[in-house]
């Protein structure tokens, strides 16, 4: 009984030094491969000064227009996520995909996620790099509060928003059955460098998943994904939406054409509100990164858009 009783503890005591020096090993680890991979796959575009750290904007293109892509909540690459449908506009248009804090080659940061602050980071990276508005803002999911309050507060650099399956808070107000999209094991996993061990995890990036990366670019997002997947800024931003939904509510009505990419494969309430909401929305038999799955038509339509402030389909 006395040997049991030692084995009792004993045994569940070497288990976590194992466990203990598994997950320290995976860690620092991780943490040279991310040293590594930041000297292999430098950011395209530009990293600008912020108030707390630095965001990665990429710019290119030529033209009287200029496209800001806004990301998705927990979009960890938003440069390659959009790479296929910008590459659709750039011979006519000024095109620069915005990447928050925590995203792409950003820099995490300590700043809270209200749209006050994340707004003031955006509109400084582009005064940081050159740019200039009127906008066309075209954000995915999340990124669809931002671009309305960034319309409320701005309406002189906002000429419109082309939403891409965009969140609006008039949605998330009567949605009663909100699922966190965020796992705080997989949070886990990708901190502790767990999930490299999990062979294929990248190819389940919408942008790889769909085969628009090359191989060479495929490396580079898949390194990207491993360093910024569920980020604390991710997590923030989360936890902001219940005060960044009231804040947008509460502003003024919109004073720009709103148009909307929505996908048919969403919820009803999610297409009838948004379906109410923008002044024209298309809805396509299309999943959530709408812009993946009908990546042509969408870059005919928002020329389309561009070109008259109207559309047929």
């Amino acid at each position: 009984m006395k040997v049991f009783k030692r084995l009792l503890i004993i045994v569940p005591a070497i288990l976590v030094l194992v466990i203990g020096f598994v997950v320290l090993s995976s860690y620092f680890e991780h943490r040279d491969l991310i040293a590594e991979e930041k000297e292999l796959y430098p950011a395209p575009g530009q990293l600008v000064d912020v108030d707390d750290g630095q965001l990665h904007i990429y710019a290119e293109g030529e033209g009287d227009n200029t496209l800001v892509f806004m990301s998705g909540l927990g979009t960890s690459s938003p440069f390659y996520d959009f790479k296929p449908l910008f590459d659709e506009l750039t011979e006519d248009n000024r095109i620069v995909v915005i990447e928050r804090a925590g995203y792409g080659w950003s820099e995490i940061t300590s700043t809270g996620r209200d749209l006050d602050t994340v707004l003031a980071e955006s509109r400084q990276a582009l005064a940081e790099i050159g740019e200039s508005g009127p906008y066309t803002l075209i954000p995915h999911s999340l990124a669809g509060m931002e671009a309305i309050y960034w319309a409320q507060s701005y309406p002189g650099e906002v000429e419109r928003i082309v939403g891409l399956d965009p969140l609006i808070p008039e949605y998330y107000e009567q949605d009663e059955d909100r699922d966190n999209p965020l796992s705080p094991l997989v949070t886990f996993l990708a901190r502790s460098g767990l999930m490299r061990q999990q062979e294929g995890v990248c190819e389940n990036m919408p942008v790889i998943e769909k085969g628009y990366l090359n191989d060479e670019e495929m490396e580079a997002a898949c390194a990207i994904f491993m360093r910024r997947l569920m980020t604390k800024n991710m997590w923030e931003e989360y936890r902001s939406l219940d005060d960044n939904s009231q804040l947008v509510l509460n502003g003024p009505g919109l004073e720009v054409p709103f148009y909307a990419f929505i996908s048919g494969q969403g919820e009803e309430l999610w297409i009838d509100t948004l379906e109410d909401y923008a002044d024209m929305s298309f809805t396509l038999d299309a999943g959530h990164y709408i812009h993946l799955d009908e990546t042509e038509l969408i870059g005919e339509k928002i020329t389309e858009i561009i070109e008259t402030d109207d559309i047929t389909f």
